[in-house]
C-alpha cells in the first residue's frame, strides 16, 4: 500500500508541475498536457516499432492529419515523425549499450525494416553510424 501511495504522490506532483508550465513552453511534458497530443505521444512511446505515419497516428487519436500535425508541433516543439525518429534513436542507443544485439536486430526492434535505413537515420540524428557509436561508447 505504501508503494501505491508513493506512486499517487508522484503522479500528483507531475500533474501540479504540468499546470505551472508557461503556455509558450514546448516539449514532451507540455504535449502530455493536451489530450490528443498526449494520446499521440503515448501511442508513439508504447509502439515505436509500428509503421507510423501522420495519418495512422491521427486516426489513432481521432484527429485529422493536419490538426494533429499542427497541434503536435505546437505543443511538443517538433513534428510527430521527427519526435518518433528521435525516440527510436534513443531506444536504439539504449539497446546498443545494454546488449550484444546486432545492428540489424536493433534496427528491427525500433521499427526499421532495413539495417541501411536505420544506419542512415541513426547517423543523421547522432552524427555517426551506429557501429562506430557503439564502439566509442563502450570504450
Amino acid at each position: 500500500m505504501l508503494s501505491r501511495f508513493s506512486e499517487l504522490m508522484f503522479v500528483d506532483v507531475v500533474r501540479r508541475y504540468l499546470e505551472t508550465l508557461p503556455a509558450e513552453r514546448t516539449g514532451w511534458l507540455t504535449g502530455l498536457r493536451h489530450p490528443s497530443v498526449g494520446r499521440a505521444l503515448t501511442a508513439l512511446d508504447r509502439s515505436p516499432n509500428r509503421d507510423w505515419t501522420v495519418g495512422s497516428l491521427a486516426r489513432e487519436v481521432g484527429l485529422s492529419r493536419s490538426v494533429l500535425a499542427e497541434r503536435f508541433t505546437q505543443f511538443v516543439g517538433q513534428p510527430a515523425m521527427q519526435y518518433l525518429t528521435n525516440w527510436r534513436m534513443k531506444l536504439a542507443a539504449n539497446h546498443q549499450l545494454s546488449g550484444t544485439d546486432s545492428i540489424a536486430t536493433v534496427a528491427d526492434r525500433v521499427g526499421y525494416e532495413s539495417e541501411a535505413a536505420f544506419s542512415r537515420a541513426f547517423k543523421n540524428v547522432v552524427g555517426m553510424p551506429p557501429g562506430q557509436w557503439r564502439r566509442r561508447r563502450r570504450h
